[in-house]
């Protein structure tokens, strides 16, 4: 027996076996050793990466930035298939050495990959008593993992269509992109203030989902959503600029809300910067510059909000939002999602982009607010 031989497959063994249990079934610590698949996801999304910053921004360049997220998953699981059959062939390899005629490493590895999937041909057999033993194990090991990665996939859909859910729903009250002063015009102008309440309550929620979620499963931060000028750090973006506008004080609408949903907020943000290892980036150029603050102060006046001190609003806003746009913008460079403005484009939502999409928002727009 080769006992170096045994001691390398239990130890790769072992590896990809916590790995792999920490990235299925265990809820991921915010504070725990660095992993294989932290590196794994930092070298292959640093590769494409770069090929999609020299793609022309456009369709092209989202289309294939968004299909790392599914390709990276295949790739993970293939690289931890590969671990285990290398592991358990290592392990016959150096259990076979004792023997007459000892087989080839190729030819343990090529016996690992038969046992691992079951397939069993019988052209190459385990000879001693334990290395039945170890056959037995990888074949049982084998079936679990296939078992756990069918069950897995689901669970990383349901999470992500939960999230992109959100996302959506964003669309009609923030516009497409969504922005801040789109959200609380849009609920100003119909005297709906009240329904922002609502909304922020349940954006709380969804943060917090966020961080249980993509901490446990980080390879969902790199799915991307169906339409290129959404995504969930731009919806996460303009809710958190939402609550730094109420939080800067308007005339008679209320801050509790936005005072419980801004921490959440940027709670998730700093762990997810903290767990991809991402340092904070101030803005080039200022997202808020002050010709366009004077711009959201006149959209706001429009729909009837007015700072409750228009002299230092200015300065209380760039004090809130100095404690979370660096961490925002690390991300957007990271994960190469733009980060939409404060002021809404002047493009139409997702869900009016045609002709009869315009017509239906006219009778949107005309429909009554009180029911007769």
């Amino acid at each position: 027996m080769s006992i170096l031989g045994v001691l390398a497959g239990l130890f790769i063994l072992a590896a990809v076996g916590i790995d792999a249990f920490e990235a299925m079934l265990l809820p991921r610590s915010i504070r725990r050793p660095v992993r294989f698949i932290r590196y794994f996801f930092k070298l292959t999304w640093g590769a494409w990466a770069s090929i999609g910053k020299r793609l022309q921004p456009g369709r092209t360049k989202d289309g294939f930035l968004s299909l790392y997220g599914p390709v990276s998953m295949i790739g993970l699981l293939i690289c931890w298939t590969f671990g285990l059959i290398l592991g358990y062939g290592l392990v016959q390899w150096g259990i076979h050495q004792s023997e007459v005629k000892p087989p080839t490493l190729l030819s343990a590895l090529y016996f690992s990959g038969a046992t691992f999937f079951t397939v069993g041909y019988g052209d190459v057999l385990p000879l001693s008593h334990l290395a039945k033993v170890v056959a037995v194990v990888e074949a049982g090991t084998g079936l679990a993992f296939l078992a756990v990665t069918i069950g897995y996939l689901p669970v990383l859909y349901q999470l992500f269509s939960r999230r992109e859910a959100h996302v959506i729903l964003l669309d009609a009250r923030a516009g497409s992109p969504p922005s801040a002063t789109a959200l609380i015009c849009r609920h100003g102008e119909h005297d709906a203030m009240d329904e922002l309440s609502g909304l922020f309550r349940e954006w709380e929620k969804w943060c917090a989902e966020l961080i249980e979620s993509h901490l446990s499963y980080p390879m969902l931060s790199y799915y991307r959503s169906q339409h290129d000028n959404q995504s969930w750090l731009a919806a996460i973006t303009a809710v958190m600029d939402a609550c730094a506008i109420l939080l800067t004080g308007l005339k008679g609408v209320k801050t509790f809300s936005a005072r419980m949903t801004f921490p959440v907020a940027r709670l998730a943000i700093v762990e997810l910067c903290r767990v991809f290892t991402v340092r904070m980036l101030m803005s080039e150029p200022d997202r808020l510059p002050p010709e366009e603050f004077e711009d959201l102060t006149s959209w706001l006046a429009s729909a009837g909000l007015h700072f409750s001190d228009e002299e230092t609003a200015e300065q209380r806003l760039a004090a809130l939002r100095a404690t979370y746009e660096p961490f925002l913008n690390a991300l957007s460079r990271h994960f190469l999602l733009t980060l939409p403005g404060w002021l809404p484009e002047d493009t139409p939502d997702n869900w009016n982009r045609s002709s009869r999409g315009k017509s239906a928002k006219k009778l949107v727009e005309t429909a009554p607010v009180q029911p007769l």
